[in-house]
């Protein structure tokens, strides 16, 4: 069981969002975590407390002076007990209060007396999902490292469409599971015990790029980076299991490549192009997530080149953009970028979603040698026209599987409103 002894410290806050959380509760339990319940007073107009004590087994904490706990100090008692605490829903009135640090109820008091992790899983109404104060306090939450959950897309019970709706209760518990494997030193939950929707992209194309390319100096040298191509190749895998016909465009790597997919191995950033745009007509979505050279030698020798002394100066120009070619096409298959930085990771990442009009990019820090290129771990800042979502350090298969879910919902969102048009 994933979460085996973990103390999961269950926030509900009054949004229609609380008829999930008898469910969350349980799945919770399934994985072998110890839940505790807190309400504020608005989250029992949507949910019983004593059906969430019956599934949970615990009393349910509302008052922030509770006459039968220790002391009459109920709030230290939890903050001390949780290994996490996760608000689900957490509505934009409560993330507002979490942004100022307000604390006029046992829910918001626990926020800030709790040294656990604290993961918010948003539930609203689209329009105040996307309003701009929900974006700041959003950031603000963030910065501080609060963790995010979603939210999905779909229709709301108030009849609108979009974003706001609370993440099913599975993937939370998938999500915490992750997170908390990713910042203990245990073992790394296998791709067998990841839950994979199996058939999220039934039917769907899908080509991926992964790893690096190399661009030939002479015959016998050539510049490269230090991408292994393990991002791509866990989204090509993850992505098959979860219903896909996967197309992997890959670069020179060590790995095998996954089972049930077809793989094309290419060299250089021109044969990855070429590769790609051969394929591109027939894809529904198109990943890319290969650390494609910039620059390529402008005439390459036919000979070694021998040492000489001085200086030796090369001449390279540009090589194609693949992801700008892809997302500047005609009628182009729903695209997801990768950006890959040193600094200001999150800046540069938005500068190249709008400059290559994509409709997702996935941002990583590499300037650590614990994520990123060569790590079997990453961790993603995810971005698209409207939201920022950070997903927590974990194996690159399990992030894998996050971020395709997150691909899922904008994919389906931008195929409904090309419907409506």
């Amino acid at each position: 069981m994933q979460l085996e002894q973990k103390n999961v410290l269950l926030g509900i806050s009054g949004g229609i969002a609380a008829y999930k959380t008898p469910d969350l509760v349980r799945k919770f339990i399934a994985q072998g975590a110890n839940v505790r319940v807190v309400m504020t007073d608005s989250a029992k107009e949507f949910v019983s407390p004593l059906a969430l004590q019956a599934v949970s087994g615990n009393k349910i904490s509302n008052s922030l002076l509770d006459e039968d706990a220790e002391a009459a100090m109920g709030h230290i008692e939890l903050a001390r007990w949780a290994d996490i605490f996760v608000i689900a829903p957490a509505t934009a009135n409560i993330m507002a209060k979490l942004t100022h640090g307000l604390a006029d109820d046992l829910l918001t008091t626990l926020a800030l007396a709790t040294k656990a992790p604290i993961a918010i899983a948003p539930a609203m109404n689209q329009q105040m999902w996307a309003a701009p104060a929900t974006t700041e306090n959003l950031q603000k939450l963030q910065h501080r490292g609060v963790l995010q959950i979603g939210p999905a897309s779909g229709e709301q019970a108030c009849g609108d469409i979009g974003y706001g709706r609370m993440s099913e209760p599975e993937d939370i518990v998938t999500f915490i599971a992750n997170y908390l494997a990713g910042q203990t030193n245990n073992e790394e939950i296998s791709n067998e015990q990841i839950n994979h929707p199996p058939s999220l992209f039934a039917g769907k194309k899908i080509l991926i790029t992964a790893g690096p390319t190399r661009e030939a100096l002479d015959p016998v040298r050539y510049i490269s980076n230090h991408s292994s191509g393990k991002m791509g190749y866990a989204i090509a895998e993850a992505a098959q299991k979860m219903g896909a016909e996967v197309t992997l465009v890959s670069g020179p790597v060590s790995i095998s490549p996954p089972a049930n997919i077809e793989l094309i191995s290419v060299i250089s950033a021109q044969e990855m192009h070429d590769a790609v745009m051969a394929h591109i007509q027939t894809q529904d979505i198109f990943i890319g997530c290969a650390a494609v050279a910039d620059f390529r030698l402008t005439d390459i020798p036919t000979h070694k080149v021998k040492k000489k002394a001085g200086l030796l100066t090369l001449s390279f120009e540009q090589n194609p953009d693949i992801l700008k070619t892809v997302a500047a096409l005609s009628n182009p298959p729903f695209t997801l970028g990768f950006a890959a930085e040193t600094h200001d990771v999150e800046a540069y990442a938005k500068g190249k979603l709008e400059r290559k009009k994509l409709n997702m990019i996935a941002a990583n820090d590499v300037s650590s040698s614990d994520l990123g290129f060569n790590s079997d771990r990453n961790a993603l800042t995810v971005i698209t026209k409207n939201n920022t979502i950070s997903l927590p350090a974990a194996s690159k298969y399990a992030l894998a599987i996050e971020l395709l879910k997150l691909l899922n919902n904008e994919y389906s969102a931008n195929q409904n409103n090309k419907k409506s048009k």
